[in-house]
């Protein structure tokens, strides 16, 4: 069973567009702004949506 801290389950062009910038764990994306991770080519509506209410749902936000 995942922990707390794993990503959502992504389809493969998001979970390569998180890793291309070493996005692993929901943690690291409180380091950046919403509009730099929905701007990254891969990370469509569906994967942005799953990130941030993941996110929520731990206690966490994105920068900003």
């Amino acid at each position: 069973m995942p922990t707390k801290t794993d990503l959502p389950r992504l389809a493969g062009p998001a979970q390569r567009a998180l890793a291309s910038i070493g996005i692993t764990y929901l943690q690291d994306l409180v380091k950046y702004r919403e509009a730099e991770i929905a701007a990254l080519h891969g990370i469509g509506p569906n994967a942005f949506k799953s990130l941030k209410q993941a996110m929520e749902e731990n206690g966490l936000k994105f920068s900003g």
